[in-house]
């Protein structure tokens, strides 16, 4: 049984880890438009850095890394 528990933490912790790592990577100036859709990206979510896509968008593409 601790087995299973053991590997259910390192499994969060890798997650974890990988989210910390995605949110480093916000660099360099951010698009106006979606390179996906052309849809016009919300300047909030412009002011994060890196940003290439709408939310749509960039949804749909981390689904299909999963």
């Amino acid at each position: 049984m601790t087995d299973l528990i053991d590997k259910a933490q390192e499994s969060a912790e890798y997650l974890l880890q990988q989210e910390i790592a995605n949110r480093c990577r916000f660099e360099g100036e951010s698009e106006k438009e979606c390179l996906e859709c052309g849809e016009e990206i919300p300047e909030r979510r412009r002011a994060l850095g890196g940003v290439k896509f709408c939310i749509e968008c960039q949804t749909k593409l981390e689904r299909k890394r999963r």
